[in-house]
């Protein structure tokens, strides 16, 4: 089962102008890393994209300030 993405550990932020095919790379990314617990998200935030890195293996609820 795959947990809620405010229990899992943010390992990684990056900020971006934006990018129409975004979630084209991150499907990827997920399909291709999901074995090695990363999950990543995209999140629009004050006109701003975000790429988020999640470790589902170790969601100590210590998350990376957003």
């Amino acid at each position: 089962m795959i947990k809620n993405h405010e229990d899992l550990n943010v390992i990684g932020v990056m900020e971006f102008n934006e990018y129409e095919e975004m979630y084209k790379i991150v499907d990827f990314l997920n399909k291709s890393l999901k074995d090695r617990g990363l999950i990543f998200g995209l999140k629009r935030e004050n006109g701003k994209d975000k790429l988020l890195i999640y470790d589902s293996d170790n969601s100590s609820g210590k998350t990376m300030s957003k």
